[in-house]
């Protein structure tokens, strides 16, 4: 039992949790340089979508054997991108790499380029899946070069760091009752962004140039087409990456999808309904299942009354100088039921100190500062608000509340609307380019996820001609890492570009 915690609650560190933010793991100063490289092989076919003809050739990538134990026998790399790719020439930002070369050399499919969430580090993903057995279960570790990208902004590549401020300062609520305490949302968001070490980057973290960040590593690893495995968020990059760059993708792997083409607002109300969803199926498992600490109370009504005295008065955590409120258990919950074992579990006794008066459990999604504000960086930039001014973000608050009893609506994509009011970064226009050139795309959904609703893998598959989703029965993110079922198709689909039968249902 203690594994599979640790194995749980690693996998919630890789794809949620933040990452520090320093240069990539440790290597030798000897360095090679990858064959195939972009200065090679740069031409105007594989040039960035829209860059000025000035814009430079994308840099080798520098490997260098990882010195780190957690990445043994493994490729650590580097290259450099312009900071701003229709100003190609003022200013670089480093991406950092890690490759896992195919077990089988001489049936070496290509590369399988694995990206994170938003704001979340495939390294450390990549790390986290070393370490605890899982790429030893991938079959595509066979056939396949892993290449796990740390996206501009995050992790090991260059950050956007902003001076460790949190994204909602004490004292400020992302559920204002007033004009007041929105002209305090407001100021505190925009000392946020100006608290950000580079502004120009923190203008350039958009999908749209990520996608051409991607291109370029395609090009530095020398290959003509690119396998994708994209979770959550990076999902739209891969659709982004296709609309740049037609015929650049192998295979599109999706796991947990985002579904775009929603109006702000019903995407925002989707995924409300399925967090709260997701927090009915906890109540359900902990009235049904002695694992619970909880069992046998009332637990829906145990947690409104926790966080209804939480916002009279905040609940002491082991810190002395930190309290959590109502609001920021609540914002917790998302998190904390992405994963149902052990997380379940743990959430249950997270209530119930929390209850007893030590809220210290919940701190931990708080704790994710570098995680939370790297993401909203990318939402502002990427997501047209549902609301904007006080008025209209009151409006949605009371939608949010009416479909969200227990959580009030504090997920994500909320944090993400109220902490864009006032951004001073102006938002990027989406990417418009059609669709073409597109391999058949498999898309994998978990019907009950809190994070990811189950009706955005079909909203996204309707846009992917070709394209099958996969459902996957239960509550859990990253599936590959959880169903063996899912692994199996995802071998197939890989390294034979068969898709599942439509329909199909992964059930284990």
């Amino acid at each position: 039992m203690i594994a599979v915690k640790l194995v749980a609650a690693a996998l919630a560190a890789a794809v949620l949790a933040p990452m520090p933010a320093a240069a990539a793991p440790a290597a030798p100063t000897a360095a090679t340089t990858a064959t195939g490289t972009a200065a090679d092989t740069a031409t105007a076919e594989s040039a960035p979508a829209s860059a000025s003809p000035l814009t430079p050739k994308p840099a080798p990538i520098t490997w260098q054997p990882c010195t780190d134990p957690d990445f043994k026998g493994l490729d650590c790399g580097t290259t450099r991108v312009p900071v701003d790719w229709s100003r190609p020439r003022a200013g670089e930002i480093s991406l950092s790499l890690i490759r896992r070369k195919a077990d089988e050399p001489a049936r070496r499919i290509g590369s399988l380029l694995l990206n994170n969430g938003a704001g979340g580090s495939s390294i450390e993903q990549l790390r986290y899946a070393i370490r605890f057995g899982f790429v030893e279960q991938l079959p595509v570790g066979k056939r396949f070069d892993l290449v796990a990208v740390d996206p501009r902004g995050v992790g090991h590549s260059t950050p956007t760091t902003c001076a460790n401020r949190p994204e909602r300062a004490p004292g400020v609520t992302y559920f204002p009752a007033n004009e007041q305490q929105y002209r305090a949302l407001v100021e505190n968001n925009r000392a946020l962004a100006a608290a950000c070490e580079n502004q120009q980057l923190l203008a350039n973290v958009d999908l749209a140039s990520t996608a051409r960040d991607m291109e370029a590593v395609r090009i530095g690893l020398g290959e003509k087409q690119l396998n994708w495995y994209g979770i959550h968020y990076s999902t739209l990059l891969g659709k982004t990456y296709a609309q740049l760059f037609p015929g650049r993708l192998r295979t599109l792997f999706a796991d947990s999808a985002l579904d775009d083409a929603q109006s702000p607002i019903a995407r925002l109300a989707a995924e409300i309904s399925t967090a709260e969803q997701s927090f009915n199926r906890f109540v359900d498992w902990c009235r049904t299942d002695a694992q619970c600490v909880l069992h046998g109370q009332d637990v829906a009504g145990l947690f409104d009354r926790l966080v209804a005295d939480a916002d009279r008065r905040p609940i002491a955590t082991k810190d002395p100088r930190r309290s959590l409120s109502g609001e920021d258990i609540r914002s917790a919950m998302q998190d904390f039921l992405n994963i149902r074992f052990p997380q379940w579990p743990e959430t249950a006794q997270a209530i119930k100190q929390a209850v007893a008066g030590d809220a210290t459990a919940f701190t931990v999604v708080q704790d994710k500062t570098l995680n939370r504000v790297q993401a909203l960086t990318r939402a502002c930039l990427d997501t047209t608000p549902a609301a904007t001014g006080y008025a209209e973000l009151a409006q949605l608050a009371l939608m949010a509340k009416q479909l969200s009893p227990h959580l009030g609506g504090a997920v994500q994509g909320w944090s993400h609307l109220a902490g864009c009011q006032g951004w001073p970064v102006r938002t990027k226009q989406p990417v418009t380019a059609p669709l073409r050139d597109l391999p058949p795309a498999l898309i994998v959904q978990s019907t009950h996820q809190s994070s990811a609703a189950y009706q955005w893998g079909f909203g996204l598959s309707a846009r992917l001609p070709g394209s099958v989703v996969l459902s996957r029965e239960g509550d859990d993110y990253s599936m590959i890492l959880f169903s063996p079922c899912v692994r199996d198709a995802m071998d197939t689909y890989l390294t034979e570009r068969r898709l599942p039968a439509p329909g199909a249902l992964c059930t284990n």
